[in-house]
């Protein structure tokens, strides 16, 4: 899938825009459920993602990491969202309380960490070979598989699954879209 959004973004670059418009099919999502969390009626969460568009249209030849897109589309959609909100804030009448969401900030911005981490991580896990990713899946199910079941099921030595794990885990680690996503938390964070 790395491949697949190093490519879509290359041919976006150059204008394709059949190229553009999956990237806004796929991406799209990520984008309202952020404006849904702040709480974003309809038309601000489409001013938001509007907005988010256009700046990404601005920068994307400055892009140089494709797999640090879905952090930056996060960071800034919620950038986007809170100049929203404290728009609305500034033009509340004196003595009304703004709305605002349940959430404060520090919610908000922990549930966004979140969402991002799991899209980064579902990024990183298509990116291992069918072999790690059929052993991680059998490693969460719930109730545990068995390591017997497992070592039957894949080929893999009873002693040699927690190694295997280990590797697995650690090529998620690495993978370029959970080091963009921690690239992504850093402040002032920009296309990198």
């Amino acid at each position: 899938m790395r491949d697949d959004l190093t490519a879509l973004v290359a041919r976006a670059r150059n204008g394709d825009e059949q190229a553009w418009d999956e990237l806004v099919d796929r991406y799209t999502p990520l984008i309202w459920s952020i404006c849904r969390r702040y709480r974003l009626g309809r038309a601000d969460s489409e001013d938001v993602g509007q907005s988010v568009w256009m700046r990404l249209a601005s920068q994307l030849a400055s892009l140089r990491d494709p797999a640090a897109l879905p952090g930056w589309l996060a960071t800034t959609t919620q950038r986007e969202c809170g100049r929203v909100l404290r728009a609305a804030w500034n033009q509340e009448a004196p003595g009304q309380s703004p709305e605002i969401p349940d959430m404060t900030t520090g919610a908000a911005e922990s549930e966004l960490l979140r969402a991002e981490r799991h899209a980064a991580l579902r990024e990183a896990f298509t990116h291992l070979p069918r072999s790690s990713r059929q052993l991680i899946v059998m490693l969460i199910q719930d109730p545990p598989v068995p390591y017997a079941e497992i070592s039957a099921k894949l080929g893999i030595p009873v002693g040699g699954i927690g190694p295997s794990r280990s590797r697995c885990l650690d090529k998620l680690r690495r993978d370029p879209a959970i080091a963009a996503l921690i690239n992504a938390e850093a402040p002032n964070a920009e296309l990198t």
